[in-house]
């Protein structure tokens, strides 16, 4: 079993305070104490590790015995993932960290039935930024997810236009996902609609030729884990 990752932004010296709301989970949630390894990440690429030398409810002290460095995966992988209604938002955020997404863009699709107010889109944003977050740990990731501003269709067309890769589900398209050509640099954006499915209007702005992943229609909190393993099998996985 790996050792558990969390959140540091200051990752220089031989020996290293986790305190705040991190420090505190670790040791008082995780029950993490002195001889356990831990790993600390800045989340942008750099790690430190090492045993734990002291713990209490204010935090844990690491002594670090290795450090190191993790370059950006190549393609990037950008998920926009419509507005899905309740648990499914967590799911789809938690599988889509999880699995290697870089970005994931909230999408405020035609029929996603999400009643944008300044209040309610900044309450929701803050939501899947922390499921991201808590979930890029969990997976032990260097490089954490990042989750964008949510986005309107016009702004989900300027993604798809500058992509090496766009990438739009549809169930009626008869092209399969299977057949494309996946790049080994530049951006790969994966669109991932509502449950009522992307509008006729939305798919002329995107302007590209939508695919499909199989045979079966999946749930949108599905869709995107499914689509983005189907494109990091033949990329970022060999």
């Amino acid at each position: 079993m790996g050792v558990a990752v969390f959140f540091s932004e200051e990752l220089s010296g031989d020996a290293l305070t986790l305190g705040g709301s991190e420090g505190r989970h670790a040791a008082v949630v995780r029950r993490i104490g002195p001889g356990e390894r831990v790993r600390l990440t800045d989340g942008r690429g750099a790690w430190a590790e090492g045993p734990v030398t002291a713990a209490s409810k204010a935090g844990v002290t690491v002594t670090v015995d290795n450090r190191g460095t993790v370059d950006p995966g190549r393609p990037r992988l950008v998920v926009v993932q419509a507005l899905p209604k309740g648990e499914r938002a967590e799911l789809a955020v938690e599988m889509l960290t999880e699995v290697g997404a870089d970005v994931i863009v909230p999408w405020n699709a035609q029929r996603s039935q999400f009643r944008s107010t300044p209040e309610r889109s900044a309450k929701t944003l803050a939501k899947w930024q922390a499921w991201a977050f808590e979930a890029s740990k969990q997976s032990r990731r260097s490089w954490f997810a990042e989750v964008a501003p949510i986005a309107g269709t016009a702004d989900v067309a300027r993604l798809v236009a500058g992509a090496a890769l766009p990438v739009v589900l549809h169930e009626g398209a008869k092209t399969p996902l299977a057949s494309l050509d996946v790049p080994t640099d530049g951006d790969i954006v994966i669109v991932i609609g509502p449950e009522g499915g992307i509008a006729p209007a939305e798919l002329t702005a995107f302007d590209v030729e939508p695919v499909r992943l199989g045979d079966t229609v999946l749930r949108t909190s599905t869709a995107g884990v499914a689509a983005a393993s189907a494109v990091l099998a033949r990329s970022r996985w060999r």
